[in-house]
């Protein structure tokens, strides 16, 4: 049986501080505001956002676990462990909380690298993720105008940024991000 919407609220709420919290409901909004604006079903888009970060301040060794237990994408594990929560995340939403639909589930699992051929709902719960209204980073801004244009401009200049970022830092770029990014851009040209 699945949880209401308040009961979801309730449970995932209390997993995390309140600052990431804030972040949370700040997604919830964005993610309605984005399946408004581009055809998607807001309640799956804000049952994705509410869910997203569940595993985020879950033990590193924890998420280890889950993903190494239970099939998960152990490749995940060669990088970094800020990735880990999103598939985790997918998992804990479809074990703990009873989300049967896979799309919702795609959503969470992939709202932190994106992939190539993203449905519209993992694209607007990704976007969501960088444009909700309590995120400050440089070029922010921007990416919320072109979110407003298009769901794939939006998404290539937050991966653009992520990408630019993880460069900078010499960090190692998680290659399905990398395939997400290359994939929009082809979507794009193809519009042309």
């Amino acid at each position: 049986m699945g949880y209401s919407r308040e009961a979801l609220i309730e449970a995932v709420s209390d997993q995390m501080p309140d600052k990431r919290w804030k972040h949370t409901l700040g997604v919830m909004e964005s993610s309605v505001k984005l399946a408004q604006r581009y055809g998607a079903d807001p309640e799956r888009a804000e049952t994705a956002a509410i869910l997203h970060d569940v595993a985020k301040y879950w033990p590193v060794e924890r998420m280890r676990e889950i993903i190494e237990q239970n099939g998960l994408s152990t490749e995940l594990l060669k990088y970094d462990k800020q990735l880990w929560h999103a598939e985790v995340g997918a998992f804990a939403a479809e074990h703990d909380y009873g989300i049967t639909d896979t799309e919702v589930l795609d959503a969470i699992r992939y709202h932190t690298s994106g992939r190539e051929n993203m449905s519209l709902l993992e694209k607007i719960v990704c976007l969501a993720d960088y444009i909700e209204p309590g995120r400050d980073f440089p070029g922010v801004d921007e990416i919320r105008r072109l979110a407003k244009v298009s769901l794939e401009e939006g998404l290539i200049a937050g991966l653009d940024s992520t990408i630019s970022l993880l460069l900078e830092k010499r960090r190692i770029v998680f290659p399905l991000t990398v395939l997400a990014r290359n994939d929009l851009v082809r979507i794009l040209e193809d519009k042309i």
